[in-house]
């Protein structure tokens, strides 16, 4: 006669699981084991804990696949697709453990498994900064039916150092016209209309017709990113420079909600194999999609554009930041984003090639 099961056990392959509803609380998590007996008492140790919780206003035992999965259901941030695969990642080494037993120690695995991929430490950070934050929400914000945090204190999470870290680097007018002749079509005109705005990747990607504001006294437009697709969570004014307006006028009518799309669909990345190649062929293998941004707040420095008129131009945070500008304003801005095209110099020529090399 075989041994009998405990109700709230289920075996999983060669793991016992526990679902079972204790002082109701839903318990949905693995022993950890292969082994009944000592499945049984895991189950055990839980239940008793929940009803100490019950009875006595102990501290509940959350696990930080738990705290995961609430940050992901709750959190507005604009980065959350990022921020689920790099928890993707993670749920292997630390998804199992309670919140307290969750820090620098117990994450070695994961930096070290990251690590032997052959990825930089920037990379790695950033899933370390979700860890931190997550513990940092348990610890302060998120509480539970009797008032108390998820996590006592949250442990101190460090990044590693970024000795790999690549520093910025603006292209110069002639390495422009040589990396942008590479670039296919739309990728020519996404980075041309990055670099006279000062956009970030996803925001030109995400680009819309809606948050086209027009201006008439000024003969022009602006567009409005709305906060919530901004990495800094404020809404984003673009200024449109001659260049960029009339990259904008050219998409017009091709899709009829993204700005810039390729056969009838929105693109999704500016990092592609296309421009991959392109900066190999051109002789520019290091340089990045980012630094495009780069080159344009370079470039407004280099023309005598002050450091308030660069923050509002490159969308940077700062106190000041609005979306509600005056007129003579919107015109000092865009006077200031047109000297990026005049420093250029060649910017108008590259234009012009682009035009002429569309295809469909």
């Amino acid at each position: 006669m075989g041994q009998k099961i405990p109700p709230g056990l289920i075996k999983r392959g060669d793991t016992w699981h526990i679902q079972k509803t204790v002082c109701g609380q839903r318990i949905r998590e693995s022993c950890g084991t292969g082994d009944l007996k000592e499945a049984e008492k895991y189950l055990a140790f839980r239940m008793e804990e929940i009803r100490q919780v019950a009875v006595y206003g102990v501290r509940q035992k959350r696990f930080f696949r738990e705290a995961a999965t609430k940050f992901l259901e709750e959190s507005t941030k604009s980065t959350l697709r990022m921020d689920a695969v790099q928890l993707t990642m993670l749920d292997p080494f630390v998804g199992d453990l309670p919140l307290e037993s969750v820090h620098m120690g117990s994450l070695q695995g994961f930096i070290q498994h990251r690590q032997s991929q052959g990825l930089k430490s920037r990379t790695v950070n950033y899933a370390l900064q979700v860890v931190r934050h997550i513990l940092n929400l348990a610890a302060s914000e998120w509480m539970d039916e009797r008032g108390m945090t998820w996590l006592a204190h949250a442990p101190k999470i460090r990044l590693l150092r970024q000795d790999d870290q690549k520093a910025p680097y603006p292209l110069s007018p002639e390495e422009q016209v040589r990396l942008f002749k590479q670039l296919p079509f739309p990728l020519s005109k996404m980075a041309l209309f990055k670099i006279n705005t000062g956009c970030r990747e996803q925001e030109v990607c995400g680009l819309r017709w809606e948050w086209e504001v027009p201006v008439p006294q000024l003969q022009s437009s602006v567009i409005i990113i709305p906060s919530a697709l901004v990495k800094n969570r404020r809404e984003r004014l673009v200024v449109l420079n001659r260049v960029a307006k009339g990259i904008v006028d050219e998409f017009r009518g091709q899709h009829p909600t993204h700005v810039f799309s390729y056969r009838g669909k929105p693109l999704k990345s500016m990092n592609t194999s296309g421009w991959k190649r392109a900066r190999v062929r051109a002789g520019l293998p290091h340089v990045r999609v980012h630094d495009l941004k780069h080159t344009f707040g370079r470039r407004l420095r280099s023309m005598g554009v002050s450091f308030e008129d660069r923050q509002d131009l490159l969308g940077h945070k700062s106190d000041r930041m609005t979306t509600h500008y005056s007129v003579p304003e919107l015109d000092n801005l865009i006077m200031a984003a047109n000297k990026a095209c005049s420093q250029e110099g060649t910017a108008l020529d590259v234009f012009t090639v682009l035009r002429r090399r569309k295809t469909t």
